[in-house]
């Protein structure tokens, strides 16, 4: 069985919330999950996330049962591409909403199996074991500057130009979607987040709280959104989470390379 949770907040510093969350489960049975952080000014990144999702939501909701792990990947990969296309042309038509644009991470499971699809510094990191494994790989120029050694470790994570994305949804007519397969096994949680939450927590804090398996879901969730509060709530914080509770709930799914 897989259980989900989901919650939003806008944080101590913004005067909107421009993040946009939705985990559940589509018509024919798929698990989905979407964040996405707005960006643009008032108003316009509160549009743009909420765009894309109601766009990725509603492809994913018209996928068909016993589809294969290929056609799995590519509806989803397809599903961000089309909010893209949404997003863009929202922008491109009203003055009020010109260069907006929003960061995704989504999953999509068949059962236990199935692809996450990102774009953007929204993360998913794997809890297993008492550790938070990033599965995401940030969209940001301090990110390719620690990759290409310009900067070190501690460098980009107190960069001034921290959050400036090199990959966004809905900012330009073309862009590209990461795509992770992903196998949840039982007790292992999958936690999507906004970098209201990973800026302001660790890695080793976030492992530790959505890890607590003697309490609810729902508490872990609400534990992580309040330690980003106590951080300082310098940005609208987001979680999703998905914890699988045990093989007997969960129907048989085919297992896909990964």
């Amino acid at each position: 069985m897989i259980r989900t949770v989901h919650v939003s907040d806008i944080g101590r510093v913004r005067s909107v919330n421009e993040d946009s969350v939705w985990i559940g489960v589509t018509r024919y049975g798929y698990t989905l999950g979407i964040i996405a952080d707005g960006m643009g000014g008032h108003l316009a990144g509160d549009t743009a996330s909420r765009l894309a999702l109601e766009s990725i939501k509603d492809t994913l909701d018209n996928l068909g049962p016993d589809v294969s792990g290929e056609e799995l990947s590519a509806t989803l990969s397809s599903a961000i591409l089309k909010a893209n296309d949404a997003v863009f042309k929202e922008a491109s038509s009203d003055e009020k909403y010109h260069n907006m644009g929003t960061t995704v991470v989504a999953v999509l499971l068949n059962g236990s199996n199935g692809f996450i699809g990102h774009i953007g510094d929204s993360r998913a990191y794997m809890i297993r074991d008492g550790n938070a494994v990033q599965l995401t790989e940030d969209h940001t120029l301090v990110n390719e500057l620690f990759k290409n050694g310009q900067i070190s470790l501690e460098e980009l994570d107190n960069h001034p130009r921290k959050n400036v994305l090199t990959r966004a949804l809905g900012t330009d007519a073309e862009t590209s979607v990461d795509l992770a397969p992903i196998k949840l096994e039982a007790g292992e949680v999958l936690l999507l987040c906004s970098d209201g939450l990973s800026n302001f927590v660790s890695t080793e804090h976030l492992a530790k709280v959505a890890g607590i398996q003697e309490i609810s879901l729902e508490e872990r969730a609400d534990r992580l959104l309040q330690l980003a509060l106590l951080a300082g709530g310098g940005d609208n914080i987001s979680v999703a989470m998905l914890e699988h509770q045990g093989e007997a709930a969960v129907p048989e799914t085919k297992e896909w390379d990964r």
